[in-house]
């Protein structure tokens, strides 16, 4: 069901894979509700071939655009301004750890690979806002959200150094939230439930930790498209004033100690 939330908005989503990403959820929810959007991933995402199908249904441009090339993404939002002028939202939805997908275990880190996986899944995000900052490209009351996860809290072993990328990127949306509330736009990040995407599943554990968390959440854990249609309210006119929050939308997991099914597994 439609309720035009997003109507009249223009936005770019950044992170759209396949139709398990919950950017690509994002982006149907935004269509759905009247927004316009760039679609934009790395060159090598591009090549996948997949995103030119969720342009088709959205009727939206794919750009590519290396979200840790600050060239890249100049070119990404001139074109956008090009298009729409200023624009409303802006979603963040990238993250990758080398060290997760070489098997790297966390006290034997390879620092190179550290550094890359810092640079795309956390340090991205400020060069994004820095770009949308330095071309004013941004209307009054606009949103820019970042997916993250409770790892940056909480000590999730098997998800390695994406718990300290995580954490840094939080702290990106508090402070450059700060500054952005000068220009009447809010920063925030959007904690989600483990959900089987194709990042997700690269986790070691997943399955198990899947579980886990479903049995620990009392409303159970959010999926992708719930977590689209909280995005899209985070997008729209309805949360005006929420900014520099990290807020947890995972059915309740993150403030719950333990559930009866977890004490029923272990009761002996």
């Amino acid at each position: 069901m439609s309720y035009g939330l997003l109507k009249g908005k223009k936005g770019i989503i950044f992170g759209a894979l396949n139709e398990q990403s919950i950017a690509w959820k994002v982006a149907e929810r935004c269509h759905e509700e009247g927004a316009e959007f760039i679609l934009s991933n790395a060159p090598i995402a591009l090549r996948m071939g997949e995103l030119n199908g969720l342009a088709e249904k959205t009727g939206s441009e794919v750009i590519g655009a290396d979200a840790t090339s600050t060239e890249d993404l100049d070119k990404l939002f001139d074109a956008a301004i090009a298009k729409f002028g200023k624009i409303d939202f802006i979603l963040h939805s990238i993250g990758m750890s080398v060290n997760v997908r070489k098997g790297k275990h966390y006290t034997d880190m390879n620092y190179d690979w550290t550094e890359k996986g810092w640079d795309i899944s956390a340090v991205s995000f400020h060069k994004v806002m820095r770009t949308a900052w330095a071309k004013d490209c941004m209307n009054e009351w606009g949103s820019i959200l970042a997916l993250t996860y409770i790892a940056a809290q909480r000590t999730f072993p098997d998800y390695n150094d994406m718990s300290d990328n995580k954490a840094y990127l939080e702290s990106i949306a508090r402070t450059f939230g700060y500054y952005w509330g000068d220009r009447k736009v809010r920063v925030n990040t959007v904690s989600q439930s483990p959900t089987v995407t194709t990042a997700g599943s690269g986790v070691k554990g997943f399955g198990g930790f899947l579980g886990y968390a479903e049995d620990m959440s009392p409303l159970g854990n959010a999926s992708a498209l719930e977590c689209a249609d909280y995005c899209v309210t985070l997008f729209s006119d309805l949360t005006k004033k929420v900014t520099m929050q990290n807020l947890f939308h995972d059915g309740g997991f993150s403030n719950t100690g333990v559930t009866q099914k977890v004490v029923e597994k272990y009761d002996i």
